[in-house]
C-alpha cells in the first residue's frame, strides 16, 4: 500500500485497486481510519486531535487525492501529497 503523505506521526496511504467509493487510509500508532474522499465519511477509530488534522488535510487536498485514486485504479505511480503544515 503506497504511502502518499506523512505528518504529525500520521501516515496516509492508498491501496491499488481498492473498491469504490474512492478512499484513503490514515494510520497513527495502533489506530487506523478509512476516509471517503468525496463525502469525508470516516470508518474506524482515531484520536480526536489526529483525526481533526487528517480531515483538515483531506479538505485541502481533495483534488490531488482523487487524482491519486484514479492512478491507483490503473496501478500507476501515485503522487506524494504535501503534509499538513
Amino acid at each position: 500500500m503506497p504511502e502518499i503523505s506523512r505528518f504529525l506521526g500520521i501516515t496516509i496511504r492508498m491501496h491499488y485497486r481498492d473498491h469504490a467509493p474512492p478512499r484513503f487510509h490514515a494510520h497513527y500508532g495502533d489506530y487506523e481510519v478509512t476516509i471517503e474522499i468525496e463525502s469525508g465519511v470516516v470508518t474506524g477509530r482515531f484520536p480526536k486531535r489526529a483525526l481533526s488534522a487528517v480531515l483538515e488535510w483531506h479538505e485541502l487536498n481533495r483534488p490531488a487525492l482523487l487524482l491519486d485514486w484514479r492512478k491507483a485504479e490503473h496501478r500507476e505511480t501515485l503522487d506524494a501529497i504535501p503534509p499538513l503544515e
